[in-house]
């Protein structure tokens, strides 16, 4: 399986919508998680790299600023949780994880 199609799939495990790089046209259904790729970190041996890491942006949306949701994000394996901040009157927990 490919790692984000796995990551995919254990996000869904914690909330039922879940969207990859949504477009700006999309009505999203709350809870959800919206998640996209922010950067890749490489580790080098000789010059070369031998191992890279992909970092996924997460961000959980919801209406209420206590989601359940928050405790099962931020006990992911390499996972740290960013900040929190609120727009359209929605809960925004904004995460990093590498995956």
């Amino acid at each position: 399986m490919v790692p984000r199609d796995l990551l995919q799939s254990i996000l869904e495990t914690i909330v039922d919508n879940v969207y990859f790089q949504p477009p700006p046209d999309l009505q999203m259904v709350y809870p959800a998680i919206r998640y996209e790729r922010a950067r890749a970190d490489s580790a080098f041996a000789d010059n070369v790299p031998y191992k890279t890491t992909k970092q996924y942006q997460l961000i959980l949306i919801s209406r209420s600023p206590d989601n359940l949701a928050f405790e099962s994000l931020i006990n992911l394996p390499m996972c740290s949780h960013e900040r929190f901040y609120v727009a359209d009157n929605l809960n925004h927990d904004v995460f990093n994880i590498y995956f």
